[in-house]
């Protein structure tokens, strides 16, 4: 029996562990630790790629969005050939793209639109979970956009729908899901918390609010001029 000593709350408490139990525990210490290594790889590569190609072609604004799509159907082509990971990779794939972006002083919110298209509609293609690549690629430009000291608000409103709106080519059923999960991401970060509430109603929130939910205004036909109605329905003359 191995013993391991915790402190909660100033208490020490021992819990006991067999070596099964320790064998299990240090073998998942290990995937996450690899998981995160694997990560921060994937972010590395994406981000110099990213950049050095946009510094190579010389022309920032014009090919951000052709070297997005590339580096997205790039990340789609290699989970095909492995098998498996569109999920896991999504996140640090959009993150690079976007800190790469911004490295050269591109346009972020543009590339974090075309990332979470080209991921969404990738994830469709191969038959991946739609609405969690959603989720995953949302995640990966807004904690980018917030690294880079960038607009994510903004970077959110744009990224939401562009979700929705390449979910919209799927059908019904994916717009529905793609919905429901990323109003919980937006409502679960801090930074961009406003977004999701109603008041106060900064232009950030307007944005996101009309986008996801859009809504039917009412419009109101004009009284006639020079009179003022009256709680009965009348319109009594103003006096001078």
């Amino acid at each position: 029996m191995i013993t391991e000593t915790t402190e909660t709350s100033g208490t020490t408490i021992k819990v006991g562990l067999s070596s099964t139990g320790n064998s299990v525990k240090e073998g998942i210490v290990g995937s996450l630790k690899g998981i995160n290594e694997i990560q921060a790889e994937i972010v590395g590569l994406v981000r110099a790629t990213v950049s050095n190609a946009l510094r190579t072609t010389g022309d920032v604004a014009g090919e951000t969005v052709n070297i997005t799509k590339d580096v997205i159907k790039g990340a789609i082509a290699a989970t095909e050939e492995v098998g498996t990971g569109l999920t896991l990779s999504t996140k640090s794939v959009a993150k690079g793209v976007v800190m790469g972006v911004s490295d050269v002083g591109g346009d972020v919110i543009t590339a974090a639109g075309q990332t979470v298209k080209g991921a969404v509609n990738g994830a469709a293609e191969i038959g991946a979970d739609v609405a969690m690549v959603a989720r995953r690629t949302v995640d990966g430009v807004i904690e980018a956009t917030r690294e880079v000291g960038g607009n994510v608000g903004q970077v959110a409103a744009v990224a939401v729908s562009s979700a929705i709106e390449a979910a919209g080519d799927i059908g019904n059923t994916a717009v529905r899901s793609v919905k429901d999960i990323l109003v919980g991401v937006v409502g679960g970060i801090k930074d961009i918390a406003c977004a999701a509430l109603p008041e106060p109603r900064t232009a950030a929130a307007a944005t996101l609010e009309e986008r996801v939910f859009p809504v039917k205004e009412e419009i109101e036909e004009p009284e006639a001029a020079g009179r003022v109605k009256g709680k009965q329905g009348k319109y009594p003359i103003n006096k001078r």
